[in-house]
Order: structure tokens, then sequence, then C-alpha cells
């Protein structure tokens, strides 16, 4: 499981990283907000964990704007801000726990497991010989693995939940997306050509003036 670590405490976070890692977490840490941002923009990580004072971008602008965006990846706040007014602040921001300075790092482990139940996120799905794993945005294979952006990955997840099903655009959009972010057709249409390129067989027909199916043969 991938991690996203924003702590700029040097002595901190390597204290932290170091335990993750001997947890068999897959970690990558930034001491900059706006590095993180970035990294959250152009990656893939099942979890963040986030300081609030942090340098350029503090940690409740980066989860405001991530929620704002469509992105429900799981945050936990870990954070000297111990006031009931800032524990507040974080929850209505959308983050999944908030875990105050200093604490027990067999806490934050004990956290981080709780979160992965609730959230099955390493939840395996089986097909045609491949593992897929919606949470992470991965697929297993024998010889390589396929990485892939969020809403990628839950397009997939629902096709394949509907495998032999037609299933609209409309379909996709009211399962998928919140009222607030509501992609055109020809945004589906792209999500659904870019799976297309990622598989060496075609599991998409094309039903034309309906949507799609997706078939396992």
């Amino acid at each position: 499981m991938k991690i996203l670590l924003l702590e700029d405490d040097v002595i901190l976070q390597e204290i932290i990283e170091e335990f993750l890692i001997e947890n068999a977490y897959d970690v990558e840490s930034f001491f900059d907000g706006e590095k993180a941002l970035d990294a959250i923009g152009s990656g893939s990580y099942d979890m963040l964990l986030l300081d609030v004072n942090v340098p350029n971008i503090d940690g409740f602008e980066i989860l405001s704007y991530l929620r704002e965006i469509g992105n429900t990846t799981p945050a936990i706040y870990i954070t000297s801000l111990a006031g009931i007014s800032d524990l507040k602040k974080g929850f209505d921001l959308g983050a999944d726990d908030y875990l105050k300075k200093p604490f027990e790092l067999e806490e934050l482990k004990a956290r981080i497991e709780h979160i992965v139940r609730l959230y099955r996120l390493q939840e395996e799905i089986e097909f045609d010989g491949m593992k897929f794993i919606p949470k992470s945005h991965q697929i297993f294979m024998e010889d390589k693995i396929i990485e892939m952006r969020q809403k990628e990955a839950q397009v997939l997840e629902y096709f394949i939940r509907n495998t032999g099903k037609i299933i609209s655009c409309d379909e996709i959009i009211e399962n998928i997306w919140d009222d607030e972010h509501i992609p055109t057709h020809a945004t589906i249409r792209t999500y659904i050509k870019n799976l297309r390129k990622m598989f060496e067989k075609e599991y998409f027909d094309n039903i034309k003036g309906e949507g799609y199916r997706f078939n396992i043969v």
C-alpha cells in the first residue's frame, strides 16, 4: 500500500517513514506542501498522512482542494494543532482521522489499519487471469503492473462488477461522479479509450446509441 507522508520535521519524518517501511508500506515523504500536492496530482496513493503547518501550502488547504476536485483518497492529519476548532476543521474538510502530536507509532499503525479495513483498500478483483486492486488503481499481470488514475479505476471497477450489461455514459456518471463534478459524455468516452489501450484484449464492446458492454471471453 502506497502512502504519502507530508511532515516538515526532519527527524519525525524519518522516524515515521522508517516505521511504516518496516511494516511493509510503500512511503513517499515530503517536507513542502506544494511539492506534496504536485505528487498527488501526478501519482497514485492509497493514503495521505498530512501535517498542517508545512511550507507553501498547508495541510488544510491541500485536503480542501483535493476534496473539491473529487479526490477521495483517505487522509489522516498528524499535527500539533490540538484545539477543538482545529479538530473540527480537519474533519469538516474531509479527513478520515486526526492524530495529535506527540503520538505512539503503534497508534498511527492502528489508525491506518482501521482505515484500510473500513475502505477495503486491499480488496482484489480477479478477472481473466489478472488481479485488480481498485483502491490502489493497479492491475497485476504476470509480467507487468498497469497503473491508472483514480477515475479510470472507478470506471473499470463499475464495468467489471456489471460484466455483460450494457452501460450508458449517463449511468457511469450517476454512479461514479457526485453532483458537483459532472463530466461530459466525451470525457467518459476518453476514460474508456484510455482503459482500452491498457489491455492487449478488447474487453469493451461499443453498442451504438446505447453505451458500452464489458465482456470477459
